[in-house]
């Protein structure tokens, strides 16, 4: 039992689990048993944190089912073995060196030291994010809904919001406040908390306290933090001002909109496209180029250590600047005024041709179970579930059962780790003495 294995099997057992819950008569409205292929694709997206749904979780579900979504997505979120390690501190016992080394992989960590301590910190962060977010979003919950159902309006999204879970309890998800500051700018702010990764945001508090204490001294962000937050502007401004350009004109999108609307539906697609799962206007109604813009932003996901999906913005950001470094005949990739080790590009280059995969054999069993759909439809439905974002062009309720197992694997996959999952599948790697000769051929 690998640490890969443990997270993976954790995993599945969450699934599990929750399929057997959603599946009770208590968790529907119609208090009869639930259809187990409903139960097993709504538990694998709560896990997974994507938001894809095959029935209306508001009307579908009852109260208690909506619950025990949020706790799927909240677990989820947090990772199987960060809330196994609160589990067990609650309970008292101790780290066994095994249980360290998995949750040093799960929680992407360089080393074993101050486990304790970022668990705590990701828990309190967690708190504090998901409160302040429920009582943004309460007062404009409670003028449609009244205070109580309002309460839960609020929890609910605040929660799926910064696990980037993208589950909503509305049949519209949040297109009735598309052009609603208070919800669309609250929701992007959770989103945007929840997928840049916990360490970020621990690091941009201590340098915040720092500078309200006027310390001499401040926190230095990390070579991750600063390669994560200067990312995730450029995309956030890039995908902005490319649906903002794009769909002004599209009637059934922007074009019904007063241009700040316009401008606020444009920033809320750009930041739930990379990972989230929210929308507040009609995908299904998005011209083929801001559909494109909208695969590449999914595919390209949040930020490593935090809720997100997709590949991660630090990928690409290696990626990048390793072509760049051939483009100009350098030897060392420098980011930062600090060289890049070459084992992590080689990770980067794994963690993106190992995605690019599983998404091209996920979209080609779906072209086979659905040959219905079209090939945009199937594409996005895939990279959305990969990238667990969640977002649809609405055919996922009418998914074969074969194509929606095809998703749930899909699902799973891109919430483990390709890389995690095929450690899990092949073992630990065996250390070999053996060196070979080197020999060069033409690539390119």
């Amino acid at each position: 039992m690998t640490p890969a294995r443990t997270i993976c099997l954790g995993f599945l057992s969450v699934i599990l689990l929750g399929t057997l819950l959603l599946m009770l008569p208590i968790a529907t409205q119609s208090g009869q048993w639930g259809a187990p292929i409903i139960a097993l694709f709504t538990s694998t997206s709560a896990v997974c944190v994507t938001g894809l749904a095959v029935v209306d979780t508001g009307t579908y579900f009852s109260p208690w089912g909506q619950a025990c979504i949020l706790l799927l997505f909240q677990i989820g979120g947090l990772g199987y073995m960060t809330s196994m390690t609160v589990l067990v501190l609650l309970l008292g016992r101790r780290f066994r060196l095994k249980d360290k080394l998995a949750i040093q992989q799960a929680l992407d960590q360089s080393g074993l030291g101050g486990v304790r301590q970022l668990l705590f910190s990701i828990l309190l962060t967690t708190a504090i994010v998901e409160l302040t977010g429920t009582f943004l979003l309460l007062p404009a919950f409670a003028a449609d809904y009244g205070w109580s159902q309002g309460l839960w309006l609020a929890l609910f999204h605040s929660v799926s919001a910064f696990n980037n879970a993208g589950f909503s309890l509305f049949k519209d998800s949040l297109m009735g406040y598309v052009g609603s500051p208070l919800v669309t700018g609250t929701i992007s702010g959770l989103i945007i908390a929840g997928g840049i990764g916990y360490q970020v945001l621990i690091e941009v508090y201590l340098w915040c306290r720092d500078w309200v204490q006027r310390r001499t001294e401040r926190t230095r962000f990390c070579l991750n933090t600063r390669v994560v937050v200067s990312t995730t502007l450029v995309l956030l401004i890039l995908g902005t001002g490319g649906f903002w350009a794009i769909e002004i004109n599209n009637a059934k999108t922007f074009g019904q909109l007063d241009w700040s609307s316009q401008i606020l539906a444009a920033w809320f697609q750009s930041v739930t496209s990379r990972t989230a799962g929210f929308n507040s206007i009609d995908i299904g109604q998005m011209s083929t180029t801001a559909l494109f813009i909208c695969i590449a932003l999914m595919f390209i996901g949040g930020s490593p250590g935090g809720t997100a999906g997709g590949i991660k913005t630090t990928t690409l950001r290696v990626l990048v600047r390793a072509t760049r470094a051939i483009l100009h005949g350098q030897q060392e990739i420098i980011l930062y005024e600090r060289q890049i080790p070459v084992i992590l590009v080689y990770k980067a280059i794994a963690v993106f041709i190992g995605s690019l995969g599983a998404m091209i054999v996920a979209t080609t069993l779906l072209s086979l179970t659905d040959p219905e759909f079209t090939f945009i439809q199937i594409w996005f439905e895939v990279v959305s579930a990969f990238a667990t974002v969640g977002l649809s062009m609405g055919i996922t309720a009418a998914i074969s059962p074969l194509g929606k197992l095809v998703l749930i694997c899909t699902m799973y996959t891109g919430r483990v780790g390709v890389l995690l999952l095929m450690s899990a599948l092949v073992g630990d790697p065996k250390p070999t003495r053996t060196h070979y000769p080197e020999e060069t051929f033409l690539v390119g």
